[in-house]
């Protein structure tokens, strides 16, 4: 969606958003007896509301956890791995249950759909998995995804389901995110604790003055707090994808705002500023070795949209192989970006501050001009990026 739609005419401006991530919390799904199957039922109703209108839906469901916690008479979230792993186990299946029941009174099938991090960060995995979600939404199915929480650890963990729910948006390309929570939207200070505080209706583009309107306390029963919201509308309107937060348990609430009222707080990309791979790269790769760079490496890099040459190479740190994902950062430290290396660290120390018809020589073969290509690299903070107008 271009900023200059303004929001006008909000109907027309979301009935051209074909494609929806929809992610539903915790807070929305379970109440202290557990799931809420008439909440699954009200949305479901919704949804299919949507897909007669003629948008694909993709729905990325927590309450994993917090339904099996109901189940095993768990009154707090478990504290270890195993425990939240053995309670997650219990809950997706009651969960996944409870959104099949619900759709299949409109004759529409769902899809499960467990995601680890490593799962979308190996390339290919990557590519498999949009192509399984692109051949689910053309055969007229609801994907239901969901972390693989009874596999998962901390070291390939997404985050949340607010960070799942903007790489699944990233990931099939969609035009629209709605994060239904128990908030009516990002407040510009905290409602709790302050009686003034008053409700953002839209937000054009990112800044990071956005994060002091935020809480970063999770629910009881969920895992994101408005601060993972707003980490995942960072990620969102980078891709160029406008993002909604809204009231999840509000009568109608997603119809009511496909039909144009000003309900929670819309996020509206200024510019996009990744495309294609770059999404994946920003947003999805772990690097695993680090490159210090001179002011000129660092100089083509940020301004003129450069590739990265051996000679801006000051110091390799780690042990990695061609094709992996490496932080470059300046002489002070601050990162600049993230790239795919032609060579291996190794390679890398021995070619380092030469030119690039030196590499030969120095090697015995040439796989690459570059150590980074340009194609291959995402800046930290892009060209491009600016404040957040506020409305």
């Amino acid at each position: 969606m271009d900023r200059e739609d303004n929001l006008s005419d909000r109907r027309a401006w979301f009935q051209r958003c074909r494609r929806v991530v929809v992610k539903v919390g915790s807070a929305v799904l379970t109440t202290p007896r557990g799931l809420d199957r008439v909440m699954i039922h009200r949305l479901s109703d919704q949804l299919a509301a949507l897909k007669e209108r003629g948008h694909e839906i993709l729905i990325v469901s927590s309450g994993a956890v917090a339904s099996g916690m109901r189940k095993v008479g768990l009154k707090e979230k478990p504290r270890t791995i195993p425990q939240k792993q053995a309670t997650a186990a219990i809950g997706q299946t009651f969960l996944m249950n409870a959104w099949e029941e619900a759709f299949d009174k409109f004759e529409l099938l769902t899809a499960q759909i467990l995601l680890t991090h490593e799962d979308l960060a190996h390339r290919h995995r990557y590519l498999n998995a949009r192509n399984t979600l692109e051949t689910l939404l053309d055969w007229n199915i609801i994907p239901v995804i969901n972390e693989n929480d009874t596999v998962v650890v901390e070291e390939i963990k997404f985050g949340d389901n607010d960070q799942l729910c903007a790489l699944i948006a990233g990931l099939v390309a969609a035009d629209l995110v709605v994060i239904l929570t128990d908030t009516e939207g990002l407040y510009d200070c905290d409602p709790r604790t302050h009686d003034h505080a008053r409700l953002i209706r839209v937000v054009h583009g990112f800044s990071p003055k956005l994060m002091a309107c935020a809480t970063p306390q999770p629910g009881a029963v969920g895992t994101g707090g408005m601060l993972s919201k707003l980490q995942a509308a960072k990620k969102c309107l980078a891709s160029g994808i406008p993002m909604v937060i809204g009231p999840g348990r509000e009568k109608d609430v997603l119809v009511r705002l496909f039909d144009g009222e000003p309900v929670g707080t819309v996020f509206l990309p200024k510019r996009r500023l990744y495309h294609g791979k770059k999404i994946w790269l920003a947003n999805l790769t772990k690097p695993v070795g680090e490159l210090v760079l001179d002011q000129g490496a660092v100089r083509a890099l940020q301004k003129a949209g450069k590739s990265l040459l051996p000679i801006g190479v000051r110091e390799v740190r780690g042990t990695f192989g061609v094709g992996a994902p490496v932080r470059c950062v300046d002489e002070q430290g601050t990162v600049i970006g993230v790239g795919l290396t032609n060579y291996r660290s190794g390679e890398i120390e021995r070619i380092k501050g030469h030119h690039t018809e030196e590499i030969e020589g120095l090697l015995g073969y040439k796989h690459s001009d570059e150590v980074i290509h340009r194609n291959n690299f995402v800046l930290a903070e892009p060209t491009g990026a600016a404040d957040a107008e506020i409305v």
